[in-house]
């Protein structure tokens, strides 16, 4: 590969378990069988067509037979729960995730990102947002015939993103007849409703087919006071209000001249109950008994609703020349909710004047409050347009068969965001400035002599929440004027054409030298333009900046597929696979991948398999041309006393102005209760156009074993290790922090602007090709089907993925670089069970799955560390271990006699919970967004036709 670049609790699955941990087992799935086409397969991952279905890649499929008997209802659920499967990329439960992906389903194969899992329809690329991410949402359950997971990387194929894996939803087409199919579903605690209508109608004639797919999909979002973990804040159940954020939904005040009121040492006043607002002496220092518990108005799932009508038709112009055509059109809404803003007025220049009617002192005061009257709202519509025909035929010359295809890709994304809860800083600043009250006796903004006559509305915020009265922020007229509606647009285009030639060259002793060629020009084109107020720092909500840029490429593939053995003993296949891919893209310069494959059959029911693979994925526009943003960062101060590794009252943190006695401050300007701990203030960070691509290398080792004594019973291994360079991260705060503070590295300080308290209240950081990593590990695959009996037929599917090492690059406290292993953490399990069994007996069925998640652990430094003194890499590593966790999920279907299935369900039939996890990993609460938050219940019924 190269690159030029241009100028410029206990487990329920013992058995599994300790069969997973045994060294000499891998895994893999037996390879999927295609769509038949004249006597020749179609394959994920490899363009050749061959009478042969099992190939060189560990492949795994999903039937729609398979899909009908989950509990799972949309294409990323289903994925999301194969063992193989990382952490969920911004989960339903991260409520506090913005920006256009919100919302989305996304799929995260190996823990290598969800960028880099390359999704499929049909073969042609789903498209992707500016940030690079595939919706899965966008693809109706209804209109799925099956789904192909090539677990391998397989860029020389399909070109940038195939690192990790690559997702093939194939659709349904000449479908005769029609289906009709409703679900519904709820959590046993009565929440998150669920219903889903989908259609599926077809029609084949001659020659041609039309097949018309329709879904409607709707879930209620689930709200965080509903849930055990979520309920009593972020700490989990049974949590104290210490470890809130130091705000009140009541509203408090600081008089400037007596206090720092950026300091912990503060006092805040707050109302006493039935007290006289305008007098200061009915106000009492504010306690935590007093904070607000921001969770009482989050969601701990996002609502969804979505809309899909796929469209495949077919014709045949003549015997071998053929026209496919599919049309899809999507939209998707969600909503989020999260609590009313933490507004301070410090942080805004807007104390509550002097002159406002509302001031119980007459002189300025700067104030906090929970704007809890008005919850933060977010509503993003995702509108998916995409249209892709492809001509295909064969022809036969010199006694040999070839395939063609040419074909065309136009995949439209259009996204618009509408907010709300965020505060017009202009409007605050006028509505907390000077008032008087006028001749009819109403408070008016602005003086006497120079009243302010835009509709504004002034503003007590030291009134209590739910008492009613002039200034409240509970009038609706004063709501109007300080949260307008903020609309943040954005548009993704993707357009490809591509033309492909495959078949033989040649005969050899050991069957056909086979071919595949192929071209492909692909353009990319994206737009994220966030409000006005976004981009003017204007309002109480994150800055953000337009995102806009476009780019091209020309890429041409080669892949050959060489018999070198057949039928002789200990060989009756011995082929080799190899591909090369080049890619010339208009903004970095060009690149050349290649792959290396074997298939080797030594005996009938043996085969052993495996592949070599270069890798990349392009920065995408996001990470180019994307424009600066905010977030509140959750980090540690190295000149923080009781920081790990803390340098307090070092040369370098003295020199910033930070105290020796230095205590990190957290929200609200209290001391931080736990680290790492989350910013007070918005953090900036922004795109790098000097990004290059990211490299990969795989390997894959494998075999499946079909032993001919035990019919049914098919077996598969493999081995599977990543290597990826020159990752395109962000460059942390925390890493940022240590090179200045630590390392004593200047030139890393520029961006840190620090309080007079010593509290940093900014910092600038952007992306960069800072990363490496490598991951190993073995996948187990185990299929049965047991011979027909009296009572029924059963059969049997576990899958276990197991793995070894997942190892990133970093720095120690001396700057070295070392060695992160990460195995453990939570998504990075160290193993991942699915075991199901499936029993029939005439009309009736029963499907029941346990998912089997191995024990994680999480960093910890005041939360209760299970091992204290872990050491790595020489360095002080405390960590908080929980145990393994299992999911029960049980289906009972009935076939009817006039053609329909009835089916219900339970996913999480137990009702089991996972341990806490206090970092939130994949999620806005002391849970892992990848685990069942409840009970779900659901019944379903289709009607054939």
């Amino acid at each position: 590969m190269n690159f030029r670049t241009p100028a410029v609790r206990l487990g329920m699955l013992p058995a599994g378990i300790a069969l997973a941990l045994s060294p000499s087992f891998a895994s893999a799935q037996e390879a999927a069988a295609g769509t038949t086409d004249l006597d020749r397969i179609s394959v994920t991952g490899s363009r050749i067509r061959a009478a042969n279905v099992e190939t060189q890649q560990p492949i795994l499929t999903l039937s729609r037979e398979s899909l009908e008997k989950q509990g799972f209802n949309s294409v990323a659920d289903v994925l999301n729960n194969l063992t193989s499967a990382g952490a969920p990329a911004i989960s339903r439960s991260e409520s506090l995730a913005s920006g256009e992906n919100v919302g989305g389903y996304y799929i995260d194969i190996r823990n290598l990102g969800a960028s880099r899992t390359l999704v499929l329809m049909n073969g042609k690329r789903l498209g992707a947002s500016t940030s690079g991410l595939q919706d899965l949402s966008q693809i109706p359950m209804g209109a799925v015939e099956r789904i192909e997971i090539l677990k391998d990387g397989a860029s020389a194929i399909y070109g940038s993103d195939a690192i990790a894996a690559v997702v093939n939803v194939i659709t349904r087409k000449n479908v005769e007849g029609g289906e009709a199919t409703a679900y519904f579903g709820q959590y046993g605690e009565g929440d998150g409703d669920t219903e889903q209508y989908s259609m599926t109608l077809g029609a084949t004639g001659e020659r041609g087919s039309l097949t018309l797919s329709a879904e409607y999909n709707k879930a209620d979002p689930v709200m965080a006071k509903d849930r055990w973990f979520s309920r009593d804040g972020n700490r989990g159940p049974n949590s104290t209000p210490a470890s809130w954020s130091a705000l009140s939904q009541n509203g408090s005040w600081c008089n400037p001249t007596i206090y720092n009121c950026d300091s912990a040492s503060a006092v805040w006043q707050t109302l006493n109950a039935g007290g006289n607002p305008l007098n200061a002496a009915d106000y009492h220092p504010l306690t935590q008994a007093e904070y607000a518990n921001a969770n009482e108005q989050m969601s701990v799932l996002t609502g969804v609703e979505r809309k899909s009508l796929y469209i495949n038709g077919t014709y045949d112009f003549t015997d071998s020349i053929s026209l496919n055509t599919d049309f899809l059109y999507n939209e998707r809404s969600t909503l989020q909710q999260i609590a009313g803003y933490p507004y301070q007025s410090q942080n805004f220049g807007t104390p509550l004047s002097g002159d406002s009617v509302y001031n119980p002192l007459g002189q300025d005061v700067e104030f906090r409050r929970r704007l809890w009257e008005v919850p933060r709202t977010t509503e993003n519509q995702l509108k998916t347009t995409r249209f892709a025909p492809t001509i295909s035929g064969f022809f036969d010359f010199a006694g040999k068969t070839f395939d063609w295809d040419v074909g065309a890709l136009w995949n439209r994304n259009e996204n618009i965001s509408t907010g709300h809860g965020d505060a017009s800083l202009i409007a605050t600043q006028q509505a907390l400035g000077p008032s008087f009250i006028n001749g009819n006796g109403v408070a008016t903004c602005g003086t006497a002599a120079d009243p302010i006559t835009n509709g504004c509305v002034p503003w007590n915020p030291l009134l209590p929440y739910g008492v009613a009265g002039a200034g409240s922020l509970a009038d609706p007229a004063l709501q109007n004027f300080l949260f307008p509606t903020y609309t943040t647009r954005g548009e993704n285009k993707t357009t490809s054409f591509t033309a492909n030639l495959a078949g033989s060259i040649v005969t050899l002793p050991a069957g056909d030298l086979g071919f595949a060629v192929g071209v492909e020009h692909r353009e990319e084109k994206g737009t994220y333009v966030p409000d006005a107020f976004a981009q003017s720092g204007m309002s109480t909500g994150l800055g953000q900046q337009t995102t806009r840029g476009e780019y091209d490429l020309d890429e041409v593939y080669l892949e050959l597929n060489i018999p070198i053995l057949s039928d002789l003993p200990f060989a009756k296949e011995l082929s080799v696979n190899v591909a090369s891919r080049y890619s010339d893209y208009s903004n970095f310069g060009d690149t050349t991948n290649s792959k290396f494959g074997i298939t080797w059959r030594p005996l009938d029911e043996l085969l052993v398999r495996g592949t070599y693979a270069e890798g990349f994925r392009a920065p995408t526009i996001s990470d180019l041309y994307g424009g600066l943003s905010s977030s509140f960062e959750s980090y540690t101060d190295p000149c923080g006393v009781g920081a790990p590794g803390s340098v307090a009252g070092n040369a370098a943190c003295l020199a910033a102005g930070v105290p020796a006695s230095y205590v990190q401050l957290g929200q609200g300007g209290v001391p931080c209760a736990t680290l790492p701990c989350a910013t007070n203030d918005q953090f900036i960070s922004g795109a790098n156009p000097d990004l290059t691509p990211e490299t990969s290398k795989s390997t894959t080792a494998g075999l499946v074993w079909s032993p001919r004594w035990v019919q049914g019973l098919d077996i598969s291994l493999d081995w599977y290790k990543y290597e990826i360079s020159d990752m395109i991260i962000a460059d942390s705060v925390d890493r940022i922090l240590r090179d200045c503070y630590v390392l004593g590295d200047s030139s890393r300080c520029a961006s840190v602007v620090r309080g007079p308290a010593g509290n940093i209240t900014a910092l600038t950081y952007g992306t960069a090709n800072l990363g490496k990593m490598e991951t190993q590990g073995y996948d187990l695959g185990v299929k049965y089907r047991l011979p027909e009996m009296a009572i029924g037929n059963f059969n049997i599917d576990w899958q276990t993925s197991y793995l070894s090492s997942y190892d990133e690059e970093g720095q120690n406290s001396a700057g070295d670089t070392i060695t992160i292993g990460r195995v453990g953490e939570a998504g990075l399990f160290r193993i991942r069970s699915n075991a199901t069994i499936g029993w029939t007996k005439g009309d009736f069925g029963v499907n029941y799955t346990a998912r089997y998640y191995s024990g994680i652990a999480e960093s910890c430094i005041a939360i209760g560390c299970t091992d204290p003194d872990r050491f790595q890499n020489g360095e002080s590593a405390p960590i908080r271990k929980t145990g393994s966790n299992t999911f029960h999920d049980l289906q009972v279907s009935y076939t009817a006699p006039w053609d329909a299935t009835i089916a219900v369900g339970a996913n999480n039939v137990f009702d089991h919970r996972g341990a806490l996890q206090y970092t939130a990993p994949n999620s806005s609460f002391a849970y892992y967004g990848g685990f069942d938050v409840g009970r779900f219940l659901y019944m379903k019924y289709t009607q054939r036709f």
